[in-house]
């Protein structure tokens, strides 16, 4: 399949008729955090190593919706060098059509085709839309949680339960003031889990501070750290999700609420017809 036949079907997910991949070795990285952090800086910078160690990379950006149109705004693409670089490396931005969550439905089906065309790592980049980021997990094999200085009281904004499902944690923009503190932070949230915590790296993608570090971190991650009910529980939510929006008779039924001739109940037992 080539990158035309590739980018029309994942825009028609529905469609798609893949094997499930295995999990595995794994190859899906799932990237994480708030807004501004440099999250895409870092995945540019994640890109480029890999295709220096001569793998296939496919990024899937998530990006907030555009309200006139309803595709993905394509900033991170604006913001990545290194989509430009060759046959090894494909990039796609994919809206969240405000779907509950962060991430778009069929993403999971996406994935499973960018594997079985033979991306050998795949990288997801969400929108970084707060607690909802949980709900990566249910599509990425390993999960990197980026933070940055000036984010106020960082762990109670992440009390959601990120910081303990991620497999790594990276303070980015460490060349600014702050940004130790912030790891400090982490770092005695981490020490009150039970467990062994994830690794927590400082480094700078505008300067290359710790990058070799955080790719080398990245390339060793043993199996996933969170819990493997959540990682589950994820998965169960996101699948239960996507039928609950692809039913044929979801927005006859959503119509029917928001006019007051359905209850709940009666709507539920609609969709569950099948």
């Amino acid at each position: 399949m080539d990158r035309r036949e590739l980018a029309r079907a994942l825009s028609s997910a529905d469609s798609i008729d893949a094997p499930a991949r295995e999990f595995e070795p794994w190859r899906v990285l799932g990237v994480t955090g708030p807004p501004g952090v440099g999250k895409s800086c870092l995945v540019d910078r994640i890109v480029s190593r890999w295709l220096e160690q001569g793998e296939r990379v496919a990024i899937l950006a998530v990006d907030p919706s555009s309200p006139i149109t309803g595709g993905a705004l394509l900033g991170d693409r604006m913001r990545m060098a290194s989509v430009d670089t060759g046959d090894n490396v494909f990039f796609r931005s994919i809206a969240t059509r405000n779907v509950p969550g962060g991430l778009p439905t069929r993403l999971n089906r996406m994935v499973d085709l960018l594997v079985h065309e033979g991306w050998t790592r795949i990288i997801i980049e969400t929108v970084g839309s707060g607690q909802s980021e949980i709900r990566i997990v249910s599509v990425a094999d390993r999960l990197i949680l980026v933070e940055g200085p000036a984010r106020g009281d960082i762990i109670q904004a992440e009390k959601a339960g990120v910081l303990e499902l991620a497999d790594l944690i990276v303070v980015n923009k460490s060349d600014l003031p702050g940004a130790d503190r912030v790891a400090e932070e982490i770092h005695l949230s981490l020490n009150l889990s039970d467990g062994e915590s994830a690794p927590v790296i400082l480094c700078s993608a505008e300067t290359g501070f710790g990058i070799d570090e955080m790719i080398a971190a990245i390339n060793n991650l043993p199996n996933a750290r969170g819990p493997a009910i959540a990682r589950a529980r994820e998965r169960l939510l996101a699948t239960h999700q996507e039928y609950l929006l692809s039913h044929p008779q979801y927005a006859d039924v959503l119509k029917g609420l928001s006019e007051g001739r359905l209850s709940i109940e009666e709507a539920l037992s609609i969709l569950q017809r099948g």
